[in-house]
């Protein structure tokens, strides 16, 4: 064989197994088609938060145009000076130091352990042989199938977060993450900007109380909320869209951005099956714990068809490729952090209360208003009041009989790292009076959190 371990993709998942494939003694080869570090580091997380930063900058008051805001996030995706593209040059030779060779190129699978790689600037194709392979090819955004929408143009994440120069106004179809994130960062910098959403609140899988905050702040701050509609029809109107809507109305901006979700790309059309993988009617593959779908095939990431997070798939792809190099592990997915980083930042872990009664749990929930906490009298939130504390909520929810916790959810600074002491304790199992007897650092929002152990406690 050519190599131990193939694999195709170097997103996060292709890049985290590659990595430490390389690191473990494997011959390791990953087939990547365009830029290696793939979404996240270059159209989607790491873009998307810088420009998030600067804008929190430009909130307060601070003396920071847009210019600045762009000439810094073209640095973090390393698309320098009058570039059109980032350079992955960073990122290849992660991989190469860490003992992967990396290969450019289209890869199809022809076989059990065959892989042809196909040069994009058309030279020959190459067949590599493996023991072992996994596929990491990753998500695409969903495109709805809405007249008019491919005529008049759009944006997807990869035009929305990599911007030169401001529009004058812009609209957003999909109130998730994405959308939220980008709109307020186009609000903070003067931005006409609006959001359509068909679920009748944003952030729709977060707790309720965080995506009140969320849409509270966006509201202070101009950005229109169109809930409970759906785009039905897009048409070019003079430089820019009009968009007729389900309640009868429309929107009219300058650009027009779909962040309505990602699918993974087609596995049907990489040849998966050619390796005995079985893809359901979505084409989508069913992995087991181990994330193999074939004897010898592994996927990892969005192509494993669950939970589309860099963490969950950096996570998958070091598990899938100990599994190709002869490991004996398992994915373990039960205490999965969920984050979106609007100011204020939420975070999500586990079952909400009604989730886990549904279970059958005999489940309660409990909460705290961070704006009277010490720690929320600490932060100024850009449109608030000098004397007011900084909005939020941290709520937790616990099983009574079990006395260990089943879900925490917050909206307020800090709720992406706050988070991670939830995550912990759902994994380990750790009790709510271990959770209520630890000293947490004052005054933070982890302490908002140990509070509110010690009042689950009394209840039950």
């Amino acid at each position: 064989m050519d190599y131990d371990v193939i694999v195709i993709g170097a997103g996060a998942a292709g890049e985290a197994a590659g990595s430490l494939g390389g690191e473990l003694g494997g011959r390791v080869a990953v087939v990547e088609s365009n830029l290696v570090g793939g979404e996240c580091s270059f159209w989607a997380c790491m873009p998307s938060k810088s420009l998030l930063d600067s804008a929190r900058h430009r909130a307060l008051g601070g003396d920071y145009a847009w210019g600045r805001a762009a000439e810094r996030r073209d640095w973090m995706i390393s698309r320098e000076g009058d570039a059109t593209y980032p350079d992955d040059a960073g990122h290849v030779q992660g991989l190469n130091s860490a003992g992967a060779e990396v290969i450019r190129g289209v890869a199809r699978i022809t076989g059990r352990g065959r892989v042809e790689v196909r040069p994009k600037d058309g030279g020959s194709p190459r067949t590599l042989e493996t023991t072992s392979m996994i596929v990491a090819t990753g998500s695409a955004p969903v495109i709805p199938p809405i007249p008019g929408l491919v005529e008049a143009g759009y944006w997807t994440s990869r035009e929305a977060t990599s911007l030169r120069h401001l529009p004058s106004s812009i609209a957003i179809m999909g109130g998730g993450p994405v959308g939220i994130e980008m709109a307020q960062v186009y609000a903070r910098f003067g931005v006409k900007t609006t959001v359509i959403e068909g679920n009748d609140r944003i952030l729709a899988r977060d707790h309720p109380r965080s995506s009140g905050f969320v849409a509270d702040q966006l509201d202070r701050e101009g950005v229109e909320l169109r809930l409970g509609v759906r785009a039905e029809s897009v048409e070019a109107a003079g430089a820019g869209r009009r968009i007729r809507l389900s309640d009868g109305s429309t929107v009219e901006a300058s650009e027009l951005v779909v962040a309505v979700g990602r699918a993974p790309i087609g596995l049907a059309d990489l040849g998966v099956e050619e390796a005995g993988v079985e893809l359901d009617e979505r084409g989508v593959p069913a992995p087991d714990e181990r994330l193999r779908v074939a004897d010898g095939t592994f996927v990892a990431g969005d192509a494993a068809g669950g939970l589309q997070f860099t963490h969950v798939a950096d996570y998958q792809g070091r598990i899938a490729v100990r599994n190709a190099l002869g490991h004996e592990v398992r994915a373990d997915l039960v205490s999965v952090p969920k984050c979106t980083y609007t100011d204020p930042e939420t975070g999500a872990v586990g079952l909400t209360e009604d989730e886990a009664r549904d279970r059958g749990i005999d489940a309660f929930e409990v909460t705290a208003d961070f704006s009277t906490t010490a720690r929320g009298f600490t932060i100024e939130t850009p449109t608030r009041d000098l004397r007011e504390g900084a909005p939020g909520h941290v709520t937790a929810v616990v099983d009574r009989e079990r006395r260990t916790l089943m879900g925490a959810f917050a909206a307020c600074p800090g709720a992406s790292e706050l988070i991670h002491e939830w995550v912990l304790a759902i994994k380990a199992g750790v009790p709510i009076d271990v959770l209520a007897d630890t000293i947490h650092s004052f005054p933070t929002g982890a302490r908002v959190f140990g509070n509110l152990m010690a009042d689950a406690l009394k209840q039950i």
